[in-house]
């Protein structure tokens, strides 16, 4: 039978030499909170139960650290007390009895769910405390782990430690787990006499070895175990995350020029034989199907890209661009809420939104679908095979038919029919007070659209 581990995650923290006007956990890295970033690691150990340990923000705080296919409520600490206090906040949910406690903070954002399961597996192997370390560059400010015949004996903050102790570069993450069914005694006996009157759960290893019990640490990669105070550890969390996630990436088939100029979100899909050119940026929700190749300078947000499809190079595409098979988005173009149909290509200089192209059809340079009338949004339809010229004006809502052609310089106002040639050249002329009749034409129709949802 599995054993039963509840997660105690710590996100009380003032935040203030972030100085900021949100709770640090709250910072993104990858696009995704940090606390997300948690919850999914405390997930993805088998961990179905969590109680967040809340303080400022506690609201924006609780809905960014629920995470599908787990439990998870929230305490409020109101007063700063030190991490024991913080813990026992969670008292209700700790007596419930759970075999483990495992116990980690909103902003360590690089933990893996891999760290987790493999200190739970010694508790489940005879450890009673199993507290996560790691072999530090440089060790100061961290508190040692001084261990004796394998087991953890202490955990020496830097200012107490003694000469010979501080040589020791084990260092103490404050991230552990415990033994459920004693976690709650031992919590309970954490007292405040010490210069700072709070409450260290690090005084947890002399209390459970003095009641018999077994503790021993495992150590875990720096980097892994980083936390954050500070927007310049904010930019190095980032960094590091990056680099992980691009070696991973690479190792799955994909190839990237020059990886270090490319960024990924926390969601990005990358398939095998897709092709990253240099200083390409994904934002949150793209998919991209092996063979297609995003090219230098490109942006991709909530965006879908299929199988051999290209991109850029110096393309935006925004969230609901979707690219068919072997289709082009070229340079210097923007492509929002669209569709483009296999082998159709937005060849360069040209803004396609709300817009549907058709397969085969090419769209020619500085073309622009007119979607917006100052109010709403309009579709502009484009069958296949359909050639639009250079410079055209499709002024939505129109269609374009299948196999239709559009005169380089036009500006389209009406529909057009399949296997029709269209142009429209006109010179200019001025009515007065028409802006106002047709802001007020679209608002009534803003209105009842409105009114008919």
């Amino acid at each position: 039978m599995a054993r039963t581990c509840l997660a105690v995650i710590l996100a009380a923290g003032d935040s203030t030499r972030m100085k900021s006007s949100m709770s640090k956990v709250l910072h993104p890295i990858a696009g995704l909170p940090m606390i997300s970033h948690v919850m999914r690691a405390v997930r993805d150990a088998e961990i179905q139960d969590a109680v967040l340990v809340l303080g400022r923000d506690a609201d924006a705080v609780a809905k960014a650290g629920a995470v599908e296919g787990m439990t998870v409520s929230t305490v409020l600490q109101t007063e700063r007390k030190g991490t024991g206090h913080a813990v026992l906040m969670a008292r209700d949910a700790i007596a419930k009895g759970f075999d483990e406690i495992l116990v980690t903070y909103g902003d360590v954002p690089l933990v893996r769910s891999e760290t987790f399961q493999n200190a739970r597996s010694l508790l489940s192997s005879g450890a009673d405390l199993v507290v996560i370390g790691f072999e530090a560059a440089d060790p100061t400010g961290y508190g040692r782990l001084l261990v004796e015949d394998g087991q953890l004996v202490a955990i020496r903050e830097h200012k107490d430690a003694t000469e010979e102790e501080r040589k020791v570069t084990r260092c103490n993450s404050g991230l552990m787990v415990i033994n459920g069914a004693r976690a709650l005694g031992w919590l309970e006996k954490i007292d405040n006499k010490n210069a700072k009157g709070e409450y260290y759960l690090t005084d947890l290893v002399e209390i459970a070895r003095a009641d018999g019990a077994k503790v021993v640490a495992v150590d875990a990669p720096e980097a892994e175990l980083a936390g954050c105070n500070t927007r310049a550890e904010l930019a190095l969390l980032e960094a590091s995350w990056q680099n992980r996630r691009r070696h991973e990436i690479m190792l799955s088939g994909v190839s990237m020029i020059a990886p270090e100029t490319v960024f990924l979100a926390f969601d990005t899909v990358l398939q095998q034989d897709v092709l990253v050119e240099p200083n390409v940026v994904f934002g949150p929700g793209v998919t991209v199907e092996s063979g297609a190749v995003i090219h230098a300078f490109s942006h991709l947000e909530g965006a879908h890209v299929a199988s051999g499809a290209t991109v850029g190079p110096f393309a935006r595409l925004r969230p609901g661009a979707d690219l068919g098979p072997d289709s082009k988005v070229g340079n210097f173009c923007e492509v929002k809420k669209a569709t483009i149909g296999k082998g159709a290509k937005v060849n360069h200089l040209t803004y396609i939104g709300d817009a549907s192209i058709g397969a085969g059809s090419n769209i020619g340079a500085g073309t622009i679908t007119c979607n917006y009338d100052g109010i709403n949004k309009h579709e502009t339809r484009i069958g296949e095979n359909a050639f639009i010229g250079s410079n055209s004006a499709l002024v939505a809502p129109v269609s374009i038919g299948n196999g239709a052609y559009v005169a380089s310089g036009s500006v389209i106002t009406e529909n057009v029919p399949d296997e029709a040639l269209a142009f429209g050249r006109a010179r200019q002329e001025v009515k007065p007070d028409r802006a106002k009749q047709v802001r007020e034409r679209a608002l009534a129709f803003k209105a009842a659209k409105k009114a008919g949802q």
